[in-house]
């Protein structure tokens, strides 16, 4: 196999991703990540009921995806060993409950941690309104690239996270997911076996299927809106974290978020297992 090269992957032209999106994935998005629980709760109904319906924010980072493009295209990266290891969302406007929209994707950056070490690949995709091209939200990522250190190009340092305040957190939730939640959040768009399949499941390793990380990014998406603005999702603006290990459906998501005006550390942990499961969260709050 022909090893990945920076300076060839930086200029990788990656597909715009063309989408038209209805109120029922909106609502389907919500319910996938236990929205409505309480069906007669207004913070809750919201989001799953077409009458003033709203989006929550961090269903940008399902739409207007190019697909797995790290092995469709000609990458050359041994995308076998690929692994998401970070996400994030900025929030320009408010995300409509249903519309056309575009992805552009590109990759901005790639830090090589050299041979044997594996590379980082940073990548963002930017979601246009397609009726009048207004830039609605940058979903970014790092995929950990575990076999292809040595890829070339600069190594420039990136400063670490800050951990959270030595102090007791702010806000403390705990979230039981549905035994079916990976069943329910792969109808967004990610069919990937191992969410599903108990047999694919075994041969990677694990005791069953695990949840999709960006089901529990999105629980946490949630949570951090309960905490400061409850049922206000115009009011997220900005919110990443870094995936530390998987979740099993079923398990209860304890979030934990200290807040400095508007700016929110949080972190989530599988209670049962007393595992972190995100670490490094950040999230940003616009004041009414």
């Amino acid at each position: 196999m022909t090893a990945a090269r920076y300076d060839e992957l930086l200029r990788l032209a990656i597909p715009d991703a063309h989408q038209t999106y209805t109120r029922r994935d909106t609502m389907l998005y919500a319910l996938s990540l236990g929205m409505g629980k309480n069906p007669c709760a207004p913070d809750q109904l919201s989001f799953v009921y077409e009458k003033h319906l709203k989006s929550l924010p961090t269903m940008g980072v399902v739409l207007a995806h190019p697909g797995f493009w790290v092995r469709d295209l000609d990458t050359k990266l041994d995308w076998v060993k690929v692994v998401h290891a970070e996400q994030g969302l900025i929030v320009h406007r408010p995300l409509p409950c249903e519309g056309r929209i575009i992805g552009r994707s590109r990759i901005v950056d790639i830090v090589d941690k050299g041979p044997d070490k594996g590379a980082l690949l940073y990548y963002e995709r930017k979601i246009f309104d397609a009726s009048n091209d207004d830039l609605l939200c940058t979903v970014t990522q790092t995929v950990f690239c575990r076999g292809d250190g040595g890829i070339g190009g600069p190594n420039p340092s990136r400063s670490a996270a800050a951990p959270p305040p030595d102090r007791p957190p702010d806000f403390i939730s705990d979230t039981k997911t549905d035994p079916r939640i990976a069943l329910l959040y792969r109808l967004n768009g990610d069919f990937n076996p191992l969410h599903a399949d108990p047999a694919v499941a075994d041969s990677a390793g694990f005791e069953r299927p695990i949840l999709h990380g960006l089901a529990t990014y999105g629980v946490a998406g949630i949570e951090v809106m309960n905490a400061i603005c409850p049922g206000v999702p115009d009011r997220i603006k900005e919110i990443s974290a870094r995936f530390s290990s998987p979740v099993f459906p079923g398990e209860t998501l304890r979030t934990q978020i200290w807040q400095d005006n508007n700016r929110l550390q949080f972190n989530v942990s599988a209670v049962e297992r007393g595992t972190l499961v995100l670490t490094n969260g950040v999230a940003l709050v616009g004041f009414a």
